[in-house]
């Protein structure tokens, strides 16, 4: 999500490496699932997500739509996020004891939380949420312990590809939404359609080897969009 933020209003100031230590474990969130509540359209899914999640459940990125994801627009192109769902708004990966049902391949944004990404330079640094966790007794962890994810330095070369590959295809979709300053801006929609399907079909829709290293496939596929839209 493209947005400007004042990290000296919703952090503690400081940006992080993997390597740095940072108040981040809430020892087992016990007795708490507010992060899994009430988040919105905000838990936006990368392919690695849709992947993981798919793999983990043996179902389709398809079935997923019918009860678990669901598709919104992010800073004009259509992608996917976490559904919420009932009375509390809760993801619909929470048990009734208030636990995630996916905690080991649960998505990046939950991977990383209460972290977030600061992107930069064609890159990007960690920083600490102050006020979206309610938890006041966090100690400090490793970074990249925390984060507990594989080949940890492809990861983030990966979200660093993935998030300028779709920041190209959004400020060309403003650009066009700019130029035309009709009403209906018709053929500002018509684009933003036609990546969004693009980036669907690519990256979520089309169905990756089970099985296989997902960073080969998801390359190759990025490699043929680039080309395509010259980017």
């Amino acid at each position: 999500m493209l947005r400007e933020i004042d990290l000296a209003e919703v952090s503690d100031g400081r940006l992080y490496s993997s390597n740095d230590m940072a108040k981040t474990d809430c020892k087992g969130c016990i007795g708490c699932s507010d992060c899994c509540r009430g988040m919105g359209a905000s838990i936006v899914l990368d392919p690695l997500d849709s992947f993981r999640i798919s793999e983990g459940l043996h179902v389709s990125f398809e079935q997923l739509l019918s009860d678990s994801f669901e598709l919104g627009v992010v800073d004009g192109l259509i992608l996917p996020h976490l559904k919420m769902a009932g009375p509390e708004e809760a993801c619909t990966f929470l048990t009734d004891e208030g636990r995630c049902s996916i905690h080991s391949f649960r998505p990046g944004i939950c991977r990383i939380f209460p972290l977030g990404r600061f992107y930069e330079k064609n890159s990007f640094q960690y920083f600490l949420q102050v006020h979206e966790c309610p938890k006041t007794d966090k100690s400090k962890v490793k970074i990249k312990k925390w984060i507990d994810t594989p080949n940890l330095k492809t990861y983030e070369t990966y979200i660093s590809d993935w998030h300028y590959f779709l920041k190209h295809m959004q400020d060309y979709i403003l650009s066009q939404n700019f130029a035309d300053t009709s009403d209906s801006n018709t053929e500002g929609d018509g684009i933003a359609k036609t990546l969004s399907m693009h980036v669907l079909k690519q990256f979520y829709l089309t169905p990756y080897q089970s099985g296989e290293d997902f960073y080969p496939q998801f390359y190759e596929r990025l490699e043929k969009s680039r080309l395509f839209f010259h980017i």
